[in-house]
């Protein structure tokens, strides 16, 4: 997918941003906002909120840095 339209979308719910992710079963766009992951088929995004599956927060929470030891 061009990352030049993957910076222009957001969720169509809350307007948040998405982030990419790609799995062995396909790809999503995941609004961690309102735990929603939409579907990317043909490498076309489907922004529709009746096509997102809910998720979980835990398994598809966002890298967070990792913190030198002090």
């Amino acid at each position: 997918m061009d990352t030049r339209l993957l910076e222009m979308l957001v969720c169509p719910i809350c307007k948040g941003p998405l982030e990419h992710l790609r799995h062995e079963t396909g790809r999503e766009l995941v609004c961690h906002a309102d735990r929603l992951a939409f579907p990317v088929r043909d490498g076309i995004p489907v922004m529709l909120e009746n096509e997102a599956r809910a998720i979980d927060p835990a398994s598809t929470a966002p890298a967070q840095p990792s913190m030198p030891a002090a």
